[in-house]
């Protein structure tokens, strides 16, 4: 890095997941000249080091916003999707461009965060009917999506110290909810306890239509907005995460065994467990940026 290196600071729409914040690191990564790429889940800021600005940052800005995302720069040029400049100051405080977000965009966001929040109690319930941990474990992915999209409508105006801290929250919450469901998957490990395979591949039956539900309502919108893409992919993804959970319940009515079951549950709250990790590291940093 050259000794004119300057550090430059995005504002990112259209992360919902740590993987999300993994591709976006990748591909700016990539890009040369631009080092000490950090992408914060929690705050949805992407700050870099980059040594020719003028050259480098349309190349980013493209890389970037190709894989679906919108990127508005903080306190300079306005980048590849912004429509305005940001001035230097209040950086932290910074508010990004909310012309895009039209009545029917914020309506389509409010069914899915209902949607996902409320499928997500129902699939609790489930589990314990049928005695699946593989449904426990699946409804943390609904609950998750929901308040991660609802912290991205409530806190869009937001600056760096109050999203941090809500997202601290969220992830504790989030964490405490992922560790409870694997301590009781390693419970059942010990205990011989095969689950209702009907009731449990009803009910995974049902979080997948509630998935396609969700990506059908943000339809009319998945090519305008990169919120809304990303939002599309991600229900997509989960959608095919239930049909884990029906193959699971399959498998424990073939084998006669609670292994299929077991199996997914640690799977799912795994990879739960890691976002929401990623989700309170991510805070943190962002708290000691802001000096809070």
């Amino acid at each position: 890095m050259s000794a004119a290196a300057e550090t430059v600071r995005y504002q990112v729409t259209g992360m919902d997941c740590s993987s999300c914040a993994a591709k976006i690191e990748g591909a700016a990564r990539k890009v040369d000249g631009i080092q000490d790429v950090k992408v914060s889940i929690a705050s949805q800021i992407m700050t870099l080091e980059v040594d020719d600005p003028g050259r480098r940052l349309p190349i980013l800005e493209t890389a970037v916003t190709d894989l679906g995302y919108q990127l508005d720069r903080i306190g300079g040029q306005k980048g590849a999707n912004s429509e305005h400049d940001h001035d230097e100051e209040g950086d932290d405080d910074h508010i990004p461009d909310l012309s895009h977000v039209t009545p029917a965009y914020k309506r389509a966001l409010w069914i899915v965060v209902l949607l996902n929040v409320g499928y997500g109690i129902v699939e609790i319930a489930g589990s314990f009917i049928a005695g699946s941990q593989a449904l426990q474990a699946d409804s943390l992915d609904f609950l998750g999506d929901g308040l991660i999209s609802f912290l991205g409508l409530i806190a869009v105006g937001w600056g760096l110290a109050a999203r941090a801290k809500a997202a601290l929250l969220q992830g504790i919450f989030l964490g405490l909810l992922g560790l409870g469901v694997v301590a009781s998957t390693v419970y059942r490990v010990f205990i011989e306890h095969q689950p209702e395979s009907l009731v449990m591949g009803v009910f995974a039956l049902i979080a997948f239509v509630v998935n396609v539900l969700a990506a059908v309502v943000l339809i009319p919108h998945r090519k305008g907005d990169a919120n809304m893409r990303a939002v599309w992919l991600f229900s997509r993804n989960d959608a095919i995460g239930n049909l884990a959970v029906v193959a699971a319940a399959g498998a424990v009515w073939w084998t006669g065994s609670q292994w299929p079951d077991l199996i997914v549950a640690f799977a799912v709250a795994g990879l739960f467990l890691q976002s929401a990790w990623s989700i309170i590291r991510d805070a943190r940093s962002d708290l000691r940026q802001a000096g809070r």
